[in-house]
Order: structure tokens, then sequence, then C-alpha cells
């Protein structure tokens, strides 16, 4: 980044594509300077002071909103959130998860259909006999390489449209600008299992390789809104816990 006359910073072209420089400077300004539901300077001062195209400071914008760290009002702005994102690093989507370790996440939606809610999902969702729900089948990538395939449930009655929602993005910023449901409450349970021949085609590798699963059931104050199981590949994830003896159990 070099800087003009007027002190006016100037992104450079470089290792680090432009949009990456400028969500880390917004993401900086929401966590030093800018309270909650402060609005953003609008994209043409954006363009301006950092010497950017449109593009460039869309694809930042959207990222953070994606993120969660902002939100949009049609027609008004892009504001910052109520809740700083820090609080959520133990709560966070593949989206969040993948891009806090440096990689570009991807999703190919593999299946989408509006089904009769299975017991089991009935039961996670807290939904009643004969309820739909939209299951949603989907690999994600990191990096360009398949990390995990995920199965997701969805109460029809909650998230009416589901299906006709861009589903290659974060689901948990959907959620929250779609239909005003913020994810802040989870549990989940990990086990492990090996491939079989239905999750090692799209996982890219042989049947028999073991795989990290993890069930999570996700809520927004106390409405349940997913019942997901993703099984990631062994050889490409793993998880990181900080145990302390002196945590009352």
């Amino acid at each position: 980044m070099v800087t003009r006359l007027d002190d006016s910073p100037v992104l450079a072209s470089g290792a680090v594509p432009k949009h990456a420089q400028l969500r880390s400077i917004l993401l900086e300004r929401v966590e030093t300077t800018l309270a909650p539901h402060a609005a953003i300077p609008p994209e043409r001062k954006l363009m301006t002071k950092y010497g950017v195209s449109r593009s460039t400071v869309r694809e930042a914008i959207r990222q953070l909103v994606e993120e969660g760290v902002l939100y949009r009002i049609q027609g008004k702005g892009t504001f910052v959130t109520g809740e700083r994102v820090q609080s959520d690093l133990h709560l966070a989507s593949f989206t969040e998860d993948m891009r806090r370790r440096g990689l570009v996440p991807a999703t190919v939606v593999m299946a989408s259909a509006l089904i009769d809610a299975p017991l089991e999902v009935r039961a996670a969702l807290g939904l009643k006999a004969g309820a739909r729900v939209q299951q949603v089948d989907r690999l994600r990538l990191a990096g360009g390489i398949p990390m995990a395939f995920e199965r997701g449930y969805y109460s029809a009655e909650l998230l009416p449209g589901l299906g006709s929602q861009d589903l290659t993005r974060s689901l948990y910023a959907t959620f929250a600008t779609e239909y005003g449901l913020r994810i802040d409450h989870a549990e989940q349970t990990a086990w492990a299992e090996t491939a079989d021949a239905v999750l090692a085609g799209p996982l890219g590798i042989d049947v028999g390789v073991p795989l990290m699963v993890f069930r999570r059931t996700s809520s927004a104050g106390s409405t349940p809104v997913e019942y997901v199981t993703s099984w990631y590949r062994g050889d490409r994830y793993q998880i990181h816990m900080t145990l302390d003896l002196n945590h009352e159990l």
C-alpha cells in the first residue's frame, strides 16, 4: 500500500488482492472505530479514497457481509452488525472458517429438494409430524480442493423459499440477511468414519479413506434452524482444542 500527498492510502497491486487489502482495512475500522449499526462509507467514497474499482469495493463488502461483520439495508447503505466478529470465532460457517485459514472457499450444490422431514430431523428441529424440510447437499472446497461433503435440513415453514436462494454462499449469511435469523448457538457431535462410494467420488478420495464427521444443530436464540452433517477429508482437515485443567465440567 502506498500513500498520496494528501495522506490517502492507495492499495497497490501485489500478492495480496486489492479486495483482500480493503477487507482488512474495513475490518480494522469495524473493530477499532465504528460503533455497532454505524454506516460504513459509501462505495464511491471508498473507491476514491483507496484508488480501487467498484467491483473491488463490492467484493470486500460482500465478504464482510457473508462473515456477519456488516449488513445491508436496501436503499440506505451498509452498516456494522451489533455483534463483534471476534465473539463468534468459535461458531463459524465453513466459509468463515476457511477464510480465516487463508484459503479461498467455494461450494458446489449437489442436490436440493423439498421433502417430508425424517423422524431424526423432526426431533432435532422441533418439528411436527408431516412437516416439510429443504434437504441441501453441498460439496465444500478450499483452494479448489474438495474438503467436505455436507447434508443439511432446514424447516420449510421457518425458511420459506430457501431452495430458490443462492445455496453456494454462506447459509449463515443468508439466514441473517434474508430471514433475520443470526446463528448464535450450536450443539455439535464429532466422530470418525471411512468413506463409502457415495462420499468418495465427490471428495476425490478412495473408498475406505478416513473421514471426520460433524453433526450440528444450530439455533438462532431458542429457535433450531439447521440440522447438518458434514464429512471432512481426514487428510485435509484437523481441529485444534485448548484444554484447561481448571475448567469445571
